[in-house]
């Protein structure tokens, strides 16, 4: 399997970019720059989470014999988290709560990665599935983070089909207000 390619390589490799953002957001000292690595994060935390809801955990609900549970408790996380990035959405870097705001949705992401990475889903999806499925699923998991949304939309579906049926629209509209406010998502 080339690295990078199979759907447990683009998702760590999404979360260490989730990583990344959080030490810049702990080093920032001014609020605009706080601002910019927030829209960053929170577009990186959006691509994954449509992404993961779009391919991976409905399978995962098919595959795995624990499944519907496991796949529940991580769209209640991501529900959790989406809903925290919306608020954080509208906050100056310099407000008093986007520090706070920020340890509570960096502190839900982390708990959510280690659930995922160790000992659960992702060892779980793997030992399940072969390697070409896995990398057909990472290069659908790769297409879907290229059109998902980069705002936070909580009220959105997270399960087929209406994630993909409004995902792809949704991430048009947001990436056409990142262009015409300025925000950075990449």
């Amino acid at each position: 399997m080339a690295d990078g390619i199979d759907m447990v390589s683009v998702l760590v490799k999404d979360h260490n970019e989730m990583k990344a953002y959080f030490r810049q957001l702990e080093a920032a000292t001014d609020g605009k720059e706080r601002r910019e690595v927030a829209d960053k994060l929170t577009a990186e935390v959006v691509r994954h989470s449509v992404a993961e809801e779009m391919y991976l955990y409905p399978a995962a609900r098919k595959i795995l014999p624990n499944g519907e549970q496991l796949i529940d408790e991580e769209l209640k996380e991501h529900a959790e988290v989406e809903e925290l990035l919306k608020q954080w959405e509208s906050m100056d870097g310099d407000d008093p709560q986007f520090m706070s705001t920020f340890r509570q949705i960096r502190d839900g992401l982390l708990h959510h990665i280690d659930e995922e990475e160790e000992p659960k889903l992702f060892p779980e999806m793997q030992a399940a599935l072969t390697r070409d499925e896995q990398e057909d699923f990472g290069a659908k998991i790769t297409r879907a983070k290229k059109l998902a949304p980069t705002r936070p939309h909580p009220s959105a579906p997270d399960n087929p089909p209406g994630d993909k049926i409004l995902g792809v629209p949704t991430g048009i509209v947001d990436r056409m207000r990142d262009l015409l406010s300025g925000r950075s998502t990449d």
